[in-house]
């Protein structure tokens, strides 16, 4: 029988008999288990387990055999203070047994402190000392360590647009700034434009299409490059000469002003271009050429060559067969194609949402065809935020924009990156009701300026058409209407009393075995539904399942969502949640719908064994964790989930199930019947405690405790905002339409 050792430790201190030392600014331990192998050089200790970072006062099982260590690092906050000790587990477990079972020492730390540690020696069968025999994984039962006790929030990629090799990405320049293609301010009151992450030339939002210069920042010199010939080429290099200015000078590259009393900048002797020293060598060679009029005539000339292609081909167009992405053709909400008049109603199915009626905004129809569209009654109601009685908070999020520098190095595996996240809130979710009839709604707000400031206008517009999509399957959460103020986006969804899978696991741990398959099963049936339709998840998690009133599922929040992605179409964004992120996404490669696979890999073992099966006491630490560690399973995991999980943990996407092979016919699923599944048939395992059709006991206190009451906006920057760009954003459901008729 093999024992083990259950460790914790209490208190750090520094070495009492010095005279004067350093306060030590919030201390956590890090503890290192390495076993001893033989090398031809020696005997090397190696780490083979995860990085253990054990909370004050808490307790970890370590296994005790010959040539184990353990290493424990004692830090703090300010990474001023390191100090180590190294301490042999088989002669720990010798000093336990001599104090009948139980050890409390202080461990001398080098070069300073000392650490306060406890120790109980067991074998495993029995809880008492001397009589338990070791479980191989007793190190995955450590008492709260790695337990799903708290929500873990999303992250996105900056949206890039990319322009002549030039990576722009949405920028709200704090000081006066001018557009590098049109010479005019783009600061005006907080205002929007792009910056390039590269040469970090500045441009007005509607400037991004004249830009004509490649790049300098952006492998200039590389192969592809130099070899690259193009239609349309400018060299026309910049003289530049150290200046002295001597009133406000704005650099025309990067838009900011020249700072200094002497020697600020540089100016062209040809173009009379002012810069900075560090911008001389990302300016293009455009000495003398006017960006926008020069992108301007170009415009004119492809214009006048695609309307002679057209007239060219009109006959030939006008005779052959009509394709679905041809006008008059619009697109029924069950993906089927109706050939129709090219007209706003159209066999009761209407495009385009209503004017808000307490705001200004008026929803103008535009010719682009929404991808999913859901029939309405021709005289339907308008709703505003006047319409419901916000009861309470029941929920907020926001999104923690990484920095690009940090996404690629944790994407490439460097370390010592300095970690900043922005985060800010985003949404929020309130429990409302709508007065005429009483029913109750979530009702999910979002903030325009925090939309516009993370350039999302289009997720936003892509959650919108996915929740119409979403009426077509029941374990997706359904939209009754959208509606928007001058400072706020309102989605009015079904009301999801039951609770999330986040709020239910921290109360019981973890999930039998029966509830976890039927969860699991419910959840597949909602992401094939999504992947038929071409629309890739991308932020599967407990916090995003709810339950309904009876039990059964719904999936929940598709911000995150990718659409048109049929086939063997690809995508790159980095998005997720950091513990269900695919090791695909980490590496910087191009992905489709395994992502969901391995995200639902994450939280099938979530549900089963009632923590994450990768750690990492950061983001860094938690990807290198997913790149390379295989997790571990307790032994009492039956033999079919172990496969299942198994099969859905491979690192090669086109290997691992749900995209190799029919996820619905594992072992894991034997028992379920998929036809009564789909059809909500299938009784529950459990069914939430609701007393009445406001109940909310089933979230989380610290929102409910909240006063529901909107967020204040950016009031300098909404009135600066082009509300243009929300136009079609209102939409009426006809199941919305018959309720506000009751």
């Amino acid at each position: 029988m093999s024992p083990f050792l259950r460790i914790g430790f209490s208190t750090f201190e520094m070495d009492p008999g010095l005279a004067y030392h350093e306060e030590v600014l919030n201390p956590y331990c890090a503890v290192y288990m390495k076993e001893a192998i033989d090398t031809e050089k020696g005997q090397v200790y190696k780490q083979k387990k995860p990085t253990m970072y054990p909370p004050w006062s808490t307790t970890f099982d370590a296994h005790v055999h010959r040539g184990r260590i353990m290493h424990v690092m004692v830090k703090d906050r300010t990474a001023e203070l390191k100090s180590e000790a190294t301490v042999a587990l088989d002669t720990l477990a010798t000093r336990c047994k001599k104090e009948n079972g139980k050890l409390e020492i202080w461990l001398e730390m080098k070069p300073q402190g000392r650490l306060r540690m406890e120790a109980r020696y067991y074998l495993e069968k029995s809880d008492t000392p001397g009589q338990t025999e070791e479980d191989p994984e007793a190190e995955l039962e450590r008492e709260g360590l790695f337990a799903l006790h708290q929500r873990r929030g999303a992250i996105k990629q900056a949206k890039i647009h990319v322009v002549k090799c030039h990576e722009f990405s949405a920028t709200f320049f704090p000081q006066p700034t001018f557009c590098s293609v049109c010479k005019e301010f783009v600061w005006g009151l907080n205002k929007q434009g792009y910056q390039c992450r590269q040469c970090n030339a500045a441009i007005h939002k509607k400037c991004i299409d004249k830009v004509i210069a490649k790049c300098t920042g952006s492998a200039i010199n590389s192969k592809e490059t130099m070899i690259h010939k193009e239609r349309f080429k400018i060299d026309m290099p910049h003289r530049f000469k150290v200046y002295n200015y001597k009133s406000p000078t704005f650099c025309e590259h990067c838009g900011t002003l020249l700072w200094g009393l002497a020697k600020q900048g540089l100016k062209c002797e040809e173009c009379s271009m002012n810069v900075h020293h560090k911008c001389q060598k990302k300016v293009a060679n455009l000495c003398g050429v006017n960006q926008k009029l020069m992108a301007e005539a170009l415009a004119i000339i492809e214009s006048k060559q695609q309307a002679k292609s057209i007239k060219e081909s009109d006959i030939i167009g006008r005779e052959g067969p009509v394709g679905i992405g041809q006008p008059g053709v619009v697109r029924a909400p069950s993906g089927l194609a109706t050939a129709t008049p090219a007209s706003k109603d159209v066999q009761g199915v209407s495009w385009d949402g209503p004017a808000d009626a307490n705001s200004s905004i008026a929803e103008e129809p535009t010719d682009e065809e929404p991808l999913y569209a859901v029939p309405r009654k021709d005289h339907h109601p308008r709703f505003t935020v006047e319409d419901f009685i916000l009861h309470k908070m029941l929920g907020k999020g926001s999104f923690g924009k990484k920095n690009h520098r940090l996404l690629v190095a944790l994407t490439r595996g460097e370390e010592d990156v300095n970690r900043h996240t922005a985060a800010v809130l985003f949404f929020q979710v309130f429990l409302a009701e709508l007065k005429k009839s009483g029913r109750f709604f979530a009702v999910k707000a979002l903030k325009k300026d925090v939309v516009l400031m993370d350039d999302d206008v289009e997720c936003t517009m892509v959650e919108r058409r996915v929740l119409s999509l979403a009426w077509e399957n029941p374990f997706l959460t359904h939209l009754y209407c959208t509606f928007q103020t001058k400072e706020n986006l309102f989605f009015v969804m079904e009301y999801l009393n039951g609770g999330d899978l986040m709020f239910h696991i921290q109360n019981c741990h973890k999930f039998d075995l029966h509830r976890a398959t039927f969860y699991a099963a419910e959840i597949i049936c909602g992401l094939q539904f999504l992947h038929t339709k071409g629309i890739i998840y991308r932020d599967l998690k407990l916090d995003n399942v709810l339950l309904d009133s009876e039990g059964h599922i719904k999936i929940a929040d598709f911000g995150m969502c990718k659409e048109n992605m049929q086939e063997d179409l690809r995508t790159s964004t980095f998005c997720g949640t950091p513990d269900y992120i695919a090791p695909e996404i980490l590496l910087g490669q191009k992905y489709n719908s395994s992502v969901d696979w391995w995200s639902f890999a994450v939280l099938l073992y979530e549900m089963l064994i009632g923590q994450s099966p990768f750690h990492g006491r950061d983001e860094e630490e938690l990807f290198q964790s997913i790149r390379t560690d295989n997790p571990v399973y307790p032994r009492w995991l039956t033999k079919d989930a172990k496969d299942i999980l198994v099969k859905l943990f491979v690192r090669e996407p086109e290997e691992r199930l749900g995209v190799k092979g029919n996820i619905r016919e594992h072992n894991f699923f034997s028992s379920t019947d998929w036809k009564a599944l789909e059809q909500r048939q299938v009784a529950p395992p459990f069914r939430p405690t609701l007393t009445s059709a406001s109940d909310c006991s089933n979230f989380d206190k610290e929102f409910i405790n909240e006063k529901p009451r909107l967020s204040c906006g950016d009031r300098t920057l909404i009135n600066s905002v082009d509300q243009t760009m929300f136009r079609n954003f209102s939409f009426v459901n006809p199941g919305m339409a018959r309720i506000q008729a009751r």
